[in-house]
């Protein structure tokens, strides 16, 4: 035998901590299945169903922080709640078929601007809606425009309307777009409370790509802007100057969202809109314009006044965009276009 085998031996240290962790081993698998030893008759049976449906989504949201390409990109745009717990809605985050359960009888509205030469976009918009846009529920598409006699109206399912409201073009496409606050404050104060629930705002260049139901309705709803959904808020676009109504000053902010589709309880969207054309009027008597027009002023009422729910960059985006590959469904879709050609 080696005359030095006691230095092949493992120190008497490393063998009691050996011995311990197997006894902490032994006690702690004992303790989590003491049911194995000792039967305990379970009170409530464990839906194992919902449990690997809430891993599932756990490990997706995993899946989508791991395929950021840089480590220094911001994550919170990926999570599932706000930083004040509203829920950020990705696929597989709701119960569709509890949702419609719930708002069975529910009267949804869709408003829509299609103005000079924006009418073209109309017709695949509403129809993409018919296919896509709370199928199975009642809708009344609120559509403005200032040529009411080149609307072409889609087949429409039942329990949708289709009101086409005459309006005036502005000159300037900016103004065209502030116009529809206008008019978001009077109809959600005259008209709209007596025929709809919830109201959502949309833009008419985009079209519905896959399934937009109930689970976006809430108190108010924004949707993440697809181009800074990963960046830090002092990269967001918002109104930088303070002379302007909708000034957001560097430190405030959690995410900035997009014009292009928001919505909520009519009376959430009347406040919001009101606050907005305040904020419009008040850079007008300024004769200044803020950096992104409605949309700033949007971004101002929602950092003082928080969402109640969010949508993810799956309900608003863009095929040319990078980080597409984060983006499983694409429900709201940009349509491709000559940006210059159609706002002339």
């Amino acid at each position: 035998m080696h005359e030095n085998w006691k230095t092949m031996l493992p120190p008497r240290s490393y063998i009691i901590g050996t011995l311990a962790m197997f006894i902490l081993f032994v006690v702690g698998f004992w303790i989590q299945n003491t049911e194995i030893v000792f039967p305990v008759k379970q009170e409530h049976s464990i839906d194992y169903s919902q449990k690997v449906a809430e891993k599932a989504i756990e490990l997706e949201h995993c899946e989508r922080k791991l395929l950021l390409k840089s480590g220094n990109m911001r994550k919170m745009g990926l999570n599932v709640l706000s930083p004040w717990l509203a829920p950020i809605i990705w696929d597989g985050t709701y119960n569709i078929d509890m949702l419609n359960q719930q708002h069975n009888g529910t009267r949804i509205g869709l408003f829509v601007f299609a103005v000079k030469k924006y009418i073209r976009f109309l017709l695949p918009f509403l129809e993409s809606a018919e296919r896509y846009f709370m199928v199975g529920h009642k809708v009344t598409y609120y559509a403005f425009t200032d040529k009411v006699n080149d609307v072409v109206k889609p087949k429409l399912a039942d329990g949708r309307i289709l009101q086409i409201h005459d309006v005036v073009a502005d000159q300037r496409w900016q103004d065209v777009s502030m116009r529809r606050m206008e008019i978001l404050t009077v109809f959600t104060k005259e008209h709209m409370p007596k025929e709809i629930d919830y109201l959502v705002c949309a833009d008419v260049d985009m079209v519905f790509n896959d399934h937009v139901g109930v689970e976006i309705l809430g108190d108010l709803v924004a949707t993440l802007h697809p181009v800074y959904f990963l960046s830090e808020p002092d990269a967001f676009s918002y109104e930088r100057r303070p002379i302007s109504a909708a000034y957001i000053p560097y430190g405030l902010g959690d995410f900035y969202y997009m014009a292009a589709l928001y919505g909520g309880k009519v009376e959430e969207i009347y406040k919001l809109s009101v606050s907005c054309q305040k904020g419009i009027m008040k850079d007008k008597e300024k004769d200044i314009e803020a950096a992104w027009q409605e949309e700033s002023h949007l971004n101002w009422y929602l950092v003082y006044n928080k969402p109640t729910k969010i949508l993810s960059p799956e309900y608003l985006w863009d095929t040319n965009l990078p980080n597409g590959e984060l983006i499983k469904k694409k429900r709201f879709l940009a349509v491709h276009k000559n940006h210059q050609e159609v706002r002339n």
